[in-house]
């Protein structure tokens, strides 16, 4: 077993509400999103999301509980012999909706990120703030009760950031709980929103930085 990351983790996410979680390079922010997307388990303690047990839930039922959470990957994810618009639909597509029903959807949020001329371009022939905004696009488009994003502005102009982070605060308006890994300490500080900061392996609640943004 490796080196525990995280200590004594504990906090509440009510529906609904939008979190930034900060901390410096290596004090767990990616170790505490796969755990709230359950791509790890952890190694003591509990995690309840939408009334499930998590730790004790049967994987048969993970997949059921992961469509309810979009996830902006630090790394993208994409799939390479996609096109733009196949992999935005993805969540769409696994959930069991046709076509036609998604895809004026899928083209307006295209749109709203700048990549509405890049629908049938693939990841590979885009530059990394494009993935980056695919990724985004793809995290949304299933309108997820919780929305986790790992630097989802790391990569773009600060005209884009401001635009993506419009489409975070209306998802966040239509119910969704957002939280929002971050090192801009600038973009805290410029939004009314609590913050999760992680030092040292435990957590540490700050209120919000601002009146408003």
């Amino acid at each position: 077993m490796g080196a525990e990351i995280l200590r004594d983790v504990s906090f509440h996410l009510e529906p609904g509400s939008f979190h930034f979680l900060t901390g410096a390079s290596g004090a767990g922010k990616t170790s505490l999103l796969k755990l709230m997307y359950m791509a790890r388990r952890p190694s003591r303690g509990w995690i309840t999301m939408f009334g499930q047990d998590l730790v004790h839930l049967p994987r048969s039922s993970l997949p059921e509980i992961r469509r309810r959470v979009g996830v902006v990957f630090q790394d993208f994810r994409l799939i390479n012999h996609l096109s733009t618009f196949d992999n935005v639909a993805l969540p769409l597509v696994i959930a069991g909706a046709h076509p036609n029903d998604y895809r004026e959807d899928v083209e307006e949020l295209l749109t709203w990120v700048g990549l509405g001329e890049r629908l049938d371009a693939k990841p590979p022939t885009l530059s990394g703030g494009e993935q980056q905004r695919v990724a985004i696009a793809r995290a949304v488009v299933a309108k997820p009760d919780l929305l986790l994003a790992d630097e989802p502005t790391g990569n773009v102009d600060p005209k884009i950031g401001q635009r993506l982070m419009r489409l975070f605060f209306e998802l966040n308006k239509l119910g969704a709980s957002v939280v929002i890994a971050t090192h801009d300490e600038h973009l805290v500080q410029k939004i009314a929103a609590p913050v999760l900061s992680l030092e040292n392996g435990t957590l540490v609640k700050r209120p919000p930085a601002a009146k408003g943004a």
